[in-house]
């Protein structure tokens, strides 16, 4: 479990290891993975403390190695660790552009990779669970870095779960929507979810439902279900949880097709395209129902 030192990852691997797994904690600061294994260690679970940052083939293949000298074998590897740094296209910086691409979307091949190879050894299938964003699936403004590595990740998935079949290895992507350090900076949601950090009272049920806005723990049951034998069947989806919300995300098709015998000049597209009825992009502003607005 990469990224699971707080928040969303912190979450899954606690839910994983209530669900009987042996769990490999990783994130990049050493206190914060060891602060979660060894809070499922104290709750009877078996966990252990494996931090570096993701990105590189060294980290990816030593988590794996943890895996299986502690606990025997590696049957699931969920990819979860994450980085931001958000800019406008114009003011995105090579650092900041490399710094998430690293991160996100090299960090989740080379994991991948190492678990595939070793599941592939092992000769009995496995799962990989690997985290997008709604942002990879509509883009979001500030976000190149970010909604790119994401939007890569699932086009990872519907790749890898082709390569991965006769290895009885599932790869699935999922798109989570929680009350987490960024999302509390969205305006929309700040004061919900201060008021229920606050309160401990739960977040309003249009929040939940309406907008899929949940806790991190509303989330967890989508990787213990991923990561069990009852989703034996289920690849290269991108599933979306939050708050009440359950989705499957579309993958890409053809929402329109026209032909013209010949091939098509230019003038002839801008003709045709007037019957095309655009897609929406960016993730939908939040719709606040107006005797819930503060």
């Amino acid at each position: 479990m990469t990224g699971a030192g707080r928040g969303l990852g912190r979450a899954y691997a606690e839910a994983l290891a209530a669900a009987g797994a042996a769990v490999v904690v990783n994130d990049v600061t050493a206190e914060a993975a060891e602060s979660v294994a060894g809070t499922i260690r104290e709750a009877g679970g078996r966990a252990v403390a494996a931090p570096g940052a993701v990105g590189g083939s060294e980290v990816a293949d030593r988590l794996v190695a943890t895996a299986v000298e502690e606990f025997g074998r590696l049957d699931v590897l969920v990819t979860n660790a994450g980085v931001l740094r958000d800019r406008v296209l114009w003011k995105m910086s090579d650092d900041d552009f490399d710094t998430v691409i690293d991160v996100h979307l090299r960090g989740t091949f080379t994991c991948a990779r190492a678990a595939a190879t070793r599941m592939r050894e092992q000769g009995e299938g496995g799962r990989l669970i690997l985290i997008s964003s709604p942002a990879g699936q509509r883009g979001n403004f500030g976000q190149t870095n970010y909604a790119a590595a994401k939007a890569g990740i699932v086009a990872m998935a519907r790749t890898w779960a082709m390569e991965l079949a006769r290895a009885g290895v599932t790869v699935n992507a999922v798109v989570p929507v929680a009350a987490t350090e960024m999302t509390k900076t969205i305006p929309a949601f700040a004061p919900y979810l201060e008021e229920a950090e606050r309160t401990g009272a739960p977040l309003p049920a249009w929040l939940r439902r309406d907008e899929g806005m949940g806790t991190v723990e509303d989330v967890a049951g989508l990787i213990v279900y991923l990561a069990s034998d009852a989703s034996a069947e289920v690849t290269g989806q991108a599933i979306g949880i939050g708050g009440d919300r359950l989705a499957l995300w579309s993958h890409p098709h053809e929402k329109a097709v026209t032909y013209a015998d010949g091939g098509w000049s230019a003038d002839a597209i801008a003709e045709a395209c007037k019957s095309f009825e655009p897609e929406t992009y960016g993730i939908p502003a939040p719709k606040v129902p107006a005797e819930k607005a503060p």
